[in-house]
Parts: C-alpha cells; sequence; structure tokens
C-alpha cells in the first residue's frame, strides 16, 4: 500500500528535527528559561525592515490577480533578470535570465539540481561534515551518495581523500560554503585547486563533473572573510541559492537555481531542471515571495548579533577547555566531544538541559553542533551548564 523506503523516512525524521521536538516537550514540562535548545538552524534575528515593507506595498498596489497567481514555471522573469543583474554587478560574470529557476529554497533547488543532471547509479560526492538530508536527495535522484572526510581539525577539504574517490561514475560534488555544521569557508586557493582536480577528472573519464555550490548562508561571514563564487572559477557549477537565512525567511521557502552560461551544455542543463521541477512538483514557486526577494535581492543582513552570539560561546566554551572550529561563516559552531561517542556525549549533555545535535548525522564522528541563532541571554545562561557537563568528564 506504501512505499517502504518513503514510510521508513517518514517515521524517523532527521535528528535535528528529533531534537527541535524533543525541546518543545522540555520547555512545556520545565519552562522555556530552563531549555538550551541550540538544534535548529532558525534565525533569531528579524528579517530586515525592507522584506515586510515590500511585502505591504505589494499587498497594498499590486493587481492580486498577479500577485496570488501562477508565474511562468520556471518563475518570474522579472525577478530572474533582476537576480542575473546582481550576479553579473557583484561577482563579474555573466548571468542570463533565462537561466534562472526559482524554486521553494534550498532543498528545493538541490533535489531539482541532483534530478537534472544524475542518473541511476551516479555518484555523488559529500564532503564531510555535511548536511544530513543531503544524503535523502542523492538516493532519490537514483544516485550513490560517496562520503569523503574533511582534514580533521580544520574541516577543510582533503584532496588527496577526494581525488581518489572521484571515479568514472562521479556526476557531481555538492560543495557547501560557508559550512554547516562547522562554519568553515573555503578560501580561493581551495577552490582554484578544487577546480583544477575537477577540470582533470572530467578529462580523465570523458564526462563532465559538476559542482552543486549549496550556498544559503553565503551571506553570513564575519570580519574581512570573502566567500569565492564558485562558477568564477569553475564553469560546470550550479548554484543552489537561498533567501532563508540571508532575509531570516526560512518559512517562507523561496529560492533559486542559476545555470551559468558557461556550463557544458547550459541550455539542456536548465532544460532538464525545468524537467525536474516538472517531474518533482516544483513549478512556480510562491508569486508574493518572488516579487518581494526580486525587489531585496542583494539586501545584506545584519550579522551582529550572530557575531557577538559567535565570539561569546568560541571563547566561553574554550576557556572552560572544550575544543572547537572557530567559525568564519554561518551560525554553528562544531565542538569535540568529550568522549568518542557523539550521541552518547549527546545524552550526557541532555542531562543538563543542553540539546546539542550529535555529530554522526553530518557524516563525522566525535563532535556536537551547536547552533548560536539564538538569544545572547540563552547563551551566558547556558555557559554554567556546559561547565558543569564538562566537570562530568574530569571528576578527581
Amino acid at each position: 500500500m506504501v512505499s517502504k523506503e518513503m514510510l521508513a523516512l517518514g517515521k524517523k525524521s532527521s535528528v535535528i528535527r528529533e531534537i527541535f521536538e524533543y525541546a518543545k516537550v522540555r520547555r512545556a514540562e520545565i519552562g522555556a528559561e530552563n531549555v538550551f535548545d541550540f538544534s535548529l538552524g532558525n534565525p533569531s534575528i528579524p528579517a530586515p525592515t525592507v522584506v515586510g515593507e515590500t511585502m505591504q506595498k505589494l499587498l497594498a498596489e499590486t493587481d492580486p490577480v498577479l500577485l496570488h497567481g501562477y508565474t511562468s514555471a520556471p518563475g518570474d522573469m522579472g525577478v530572474r533578470q533582476t537576480i542575473a543583474n546582481h550576479v553579473k554587478e557583484r561577482f563579474g560574470i555573466e548571468a542570463n535570465p533565462n537561466l534562472i529557476y526559482m524554486t521553494c529554497g534550498a532543498a528545493a533547488s538541490l533535489t531539482v539540481s541532483l534530478r537534472a543532471i544524475c542518473s541511476e547509479g551516479d555518484e555523488v560526492i559529500l564532503l564531510a561534515p555535511f548536511f544530513p538530508e543531503y544524503q535523502v536527495f542523492v538516493r532519490n535522484a537514483g544516485a550513490v551518495p560517496v562520503i569523503v572526510p574533511g582534514r580533521v581539525g580544520t574541516f577543510d577539504i582533503d584532496f588527496d581523500a577526494l581525488a581518489s574517490a572521484i571515479t568514472i561514475k562521479t556526476r557531481a560534488i555538492i560543495i557547501n560554503s560557508p559550512n554547516n555544521p562547522s562554519g568553515v569557508v573555503l578560501n580561493e586557493a581551495c577552490i582554484r585547486r578544487l577546480a583544477t582536480l575537477l577540470t582533470e577528472k572530467s578529462a580523465e573519464f570523458g564526462r563532465p563533473i559538476a559542482i552543486i555550490a549549496d550556498e544559503p548562508y553565503r551571506e553570513l561571514v564575519y570580519g574581512d572573510v570573502e566567500v569565492p563564487y564558485i562558477p568564477c572559477y569553475y564553469d560546470n557549477t550550479l548554484v543552489c541559492y537561498s533567501y532563508s537565512k540571508s532575509l531570516s525567511l526560512p518559512g517562507e521557502r523561496i529560492g533559486y537555481i542559476l545555470v551559468p552560461p558557461t556550463m557544458s551544455g547550459a541550455g539542456d542543463v536548465f532544460a532538464a531542471i525545468c524537467g525536474a521541477g516538472r517531474s518533482l512538483g516544483f513549478v512556480c514557486a510562491p508569486s508574493l515571495l518572488q516579487l518581494t526577494v526580486g525587489a531585496c535581492d542583494g539586501t545584506p543582513p545584519d550579522l551582529t548579533a550572530y557575531d557577538e552570539n559567535r565570539t561569546l560561546l568560541y571563547e566561553s566554551l574554550t576557556k572552560i577547555g572544550y575544543e572547537a572550529v572557530r567559525p568564519d561563516g554561518a551560525f554553528y559552531l562544531f565542538v569535540k566531544t568529550l568522549e568518542p561517542d557523539a550521541t552518547a556525549f549527546y545524552e550526557k549533555a541532555k542531562q543538563h538541559e543542553l540539546l546539542l545535535v550529535p555529530s554522526d548525522s553530518f557524516g563525522v564522528p566525535g563532535y556536537v553542533r551547536i547552533a548560536y541563532c539564538v538569544s545572547n541571554d540563552q547563551i551566558r545562561r547556558s555557559i554554567p551548564a556546559f561547565e558543569a557537563l564538562y566537570k562530568d568528564y574530569h571528576k578527581e
């Protein structure tokens, strides 16, 4: 009566979501102020004022038939033109509105992209640590996820391991920079080396290997850190962008796929994206949201609160004795657990009402992810709990 595979997915939600739901129960039981929920990457800063103002203006001044009606299946052409113009201005490369596909957020962008370029049995490389749902998305496209661990301690690319993992079956590699869960940003030298390797391997195997650039955190970087725009270095790149984090709109589910005009067979790739969107039912992203992000594209987020949280959490935990990767982007701290079993550490943390995500689902052992997109007050109040947890492992 039902698909066994889908039944299994439906009965077993992601670890992150399970912890998030557990947090709701605990808040009801003991009070929200007593629960330190660091599970979900849900932006805690409000959307920029211009977003709300734009929505209000659209609702007041736009023909309701247009505002609430269908756009073209790939999206409103005016919005796509605006995005193309901003890409040209910002990154100095050509972008064609006819090669941009509006989507219901990053998840839709990734699933559509994978379905568009993968055939049954193809392999897609995931650089660990990675967002857990990547494996679900890859398998849904009929492909096989191949996990390549990053370098221990830095979590940038281990190029020897990557080169060994690439085979004639490799169709794509997913790059997420800034990274969820580590906050690591791959620098220009790293991207150039990656582009060279993939160009060589594509020539060796006689088929192009694509980069799928998952970019919901592109705008969330600190200090003078730069995030290389991968199509500037490698033509065969699909950019999967989401406004969830940059404009604090995770619940609105709006983003896009960009196919660079220089990509091999760009027109056919875009046609396949349209076909994948059609087959998956991801056509005509919400009209109101398309027009909103079209008017607000390029609006920078105010990262002051995240940066303060990042500094407070990193400095407080490392002062206690924890080891962590100092993040250059996103809003996650990846902390080494005090025992090899990350899940066991998570269970002990729960005893102090610390809800942290164990790293096993991210493809690496021995870490927890702490989402610091929470109030600064929550972080301050949680520090004694982190101290008590540390002492549990360092009793004399």
